[in-house]
This record gives C-alpha cells, structure tokens and sequence, in this order.
C-alpha cells in the first residue's frame, strides 16, 4: 500500500509539479536508479550461504509463476502497443 501511494504522489509531482524540461534527466536518473535496485538485489541474492543450491531447487512449480505473468505481460503490452502506437500511424 506503502508503494501505492508513493506512486500516486509521484504522478501528482510529475503532472502538476514537474517541469517538462527535466524530462529527460528524469528518465535518465530513473534508469540509472532501477540499475542499482536490481544491482543491490543481486547483492543481497548473492550473500545467501546456500543460494546457488536453493536456486536449483525450486522446481517448476516457481516456473510457471514466472514463466505465466511474463507471458501476460508480453501479451497485454503487444496489444497496447498495436492499440495505441501502431494504429496511429
């Protein structure tokens, strides 16, 4: 709930508050910020005593939880994609 909300506050800066100007430092910095998260999360990941070996027990059961919302997700942006940005043109 926590994240949600900082979300909707971001979206209320970012359309009331922010100029259009910093646009691209915004995403610039975004990226370089979602670098480090997912850097830090590899960190964390690789300081477990037995990840390597837990890794090759998860079975297929963690799989198909990854395996089906990727799949979704690819979907639903290919759709939005020939929707919007496709038909436009």
């Amino acid at each position: 709930m926590d994240i949600l909300i900082i979300m909707c506050i971001g979206v209320l800066v970012g359309n009331k508050l922010f100029p259009r100007q910093y646009k691209s430092f915004n995403e610039k910095l975004q990226f370089i910020c979602t670098i480090l998260l997912i850097f830090s999360m590899g960190v964390t990941l690789g300081k477990r005593d037995n990840f390597l070996e837990e890794l090759t027990t998860l079975g297929w059961q963690s799989f198909i939880f990854c395996i089906f919302p990727l799949l979704l997700s690819l979907v639903v942006v290919f759709l939005l994609t020939y929707y919007f940005i496709e038909k436009k043109k």
